[in-house]
């Protein structure tokens, strides 16, 4: 599987494949030696799994990881986001989604693939106590109140999160809220910068865990 990638990926323009690692371990010693933009990691994987991999590898500032899995184990995609990975594709995924997620990670951009992005977003936000679905919201629901954190953020910053949350582009915001790209893209920075977070993924997390946002929204 790896041979294939490897001669997919090094097909394409602009996209230079520099190595391969059967393990965690291999991959956390070939990243110091090669310094890739944008590793491709696995979850299950012989010895040092993806995950441990992937957070050390984000811990060191080596490279931005970009998740490739079956998603067979929910538990596996969460603690590989809290470690740090920049998104997360399905391995039957198109190569072309393949190839945009990768130019897509190593610009910094959250990636999650449609399938499993509510999926997320739900198991990381909904309380394991909690056996029943929530009800949903209606327009007379109370709003949640908001962590202290996001005290820090304009008014206009908070609207950009909540916009990012819902999984809005930078131009799909700007189209919302009438203002330029540039715009959005600086309120994007700020948000981040202000709320320590490593990325847009990050971002969406902690929206939804601090009441900007809810399940359903």
């Amino acid at each position: 599987m790896r041979s294939g990638f490897a001669m997919m990926l090094g097909a394409e323009d602009l996209i230079e494949v520099i190595g391969d690692a059967a393990d965690g371990a291999a991959a956390i010693e070939a990243c110091r030696e090669l310094r890739p933009d944008v590793v491709l990691m696995d979850v299950q994987m012989p010895g040092m799994d993806g995950i441990e991999a992937t957070s050390r590898i984000v811990a060191e500032g080596l490279a931005r990881v970009l998740i490739l899995t079956t998603f067979d184990r929910d538990d596996y995609l969460f603690d590989a986001l809290r470690a740090g990975a920049g998104g997360f594709l399905l391995k039957n995924s198109d190569p072309d989604d393949l190839i945009d997620g990768i130019r897509a990670v190593h610009h910094g951009h959250a990636l999650l693939a449609p399938e499993v992005t509510r999926r997320v977003i739900e198991k990381m936000t909904t309380p394991s106590s909690t056996p029943s679905t929530p009800a949903p919201s209606t327009p007379d629901s109370p709003a949640p109140a908001l962590s202290p954190s996001l005290d820090v953020l304009t008014t206009r910053e908070l609207e950009v999160l909540r916009h990012l949350a819902r999984g809005l582009s930078n131009a799909e915001i700007a189209a919302e809220l009438v203002v330029g790209e540039a715009t959005v893209k600086s309120h994007v920075s700020a948000c981040l910068s202000k709320l320590y977070l490593r990325d847009r993924v990050q971002a969406v997390v902690l929206a939804y865990e601090a009441g900007l946002v809810r399940p359903g929204d």
